[in-house]
């Protein structure tokens, strides 16, 4: 696997399925900021239809349909042939494929993800174990506080100014890299130990419970 993020603010998007997981992956599109997306369902929940809107087609998409589109993703509430129809439409016409819970027809995987502001932490698999990228990510949200949006809001202004200023790349490099240490946002060694051994802890404290529900 090679790790890219899609700017959908240049891609459509065709997304496919009635279920949670199309609810779901349709708030994670929001997130990410994509602008055109069609979401196609027959039969769509309530929740769909508000977060939808006017995006909301009540049908599956036609072959032309997927051919008109950059990004196909198949969520839930198709079966296999539906699936396998579109997936091949989608290869006649270079559109890249995500179908969940089906890695061997994906061309990309959407990775677990922990969103603050303009920082977007990912976690995959490759679509091996889409629970442990959950549990990766859970980790992850502990660590990444939701003052880290500010953060990369104030570097930005900070980047911007040294640009404009004609600093190259590498001073800009160095910069950053002081005012980060400077400002202590970063736990050094023996702090990001101590917050690993608190989480194990916590996730260890709970494992006797869970334990004795499974007898």
């Amino acid at each position: 696997m090679f790790p890219i993020n899609l700017n959908l603010q240049r891609l459509s998007v065709a997304l496919v399925g009635s279920g949670p997981m199309t609810e779901r992956r349709l708030e994670l599109l929001d997130e990410g900021r994509a602008e055109d997306v069609t979401v196609y369902a027959p039969t769509p929940s309530e929740a769909l239809v508000r977060r939808a809107g006017p995006r909301l087609r009540r049908r599956w998409p036609t072959e032309a349909d997927v051919a008109r589109t950059r990004v196909l993703m198949i969520a839930d509430g198709l079966g296999s042939t539906l699936t396998e129809i579109l997936v091949a439409a989608a290869r006649v016409g270079g559109t890249l494929v995500n179908v969940e819970d089906r890695p061997e027809l994906c061309d990309f995987h959407s990775p677990a993800t922990v969103r603050r502001g303009d920082l977007l932490l990912t976690v995959s698999t490759g679509g091996r174990s889409p629970a442990l990228a959950r549990r990766l990510r859970h980790f992850l949200a502990e660590l990444f506080g939701s003052e880290w949006a500010a953060r990369v809001d104030r570097l930005g202004e900070l980047r911007a100014g040294w640009r404009e200023d004609g600093l190259d790349r590498a001073t800009v490099l160095q910069r950053t890299e002081r005012w980060v240490e400077r400002e202590g946002f970063l736990p050094d060694r023996a702090e990001a130990a101590a917050i690993i051994a608190g989480l194990t802890a916590s996730g260890s404290a709970n494992a006797p419970q869970t334990q004795q529900r499974r007898g």
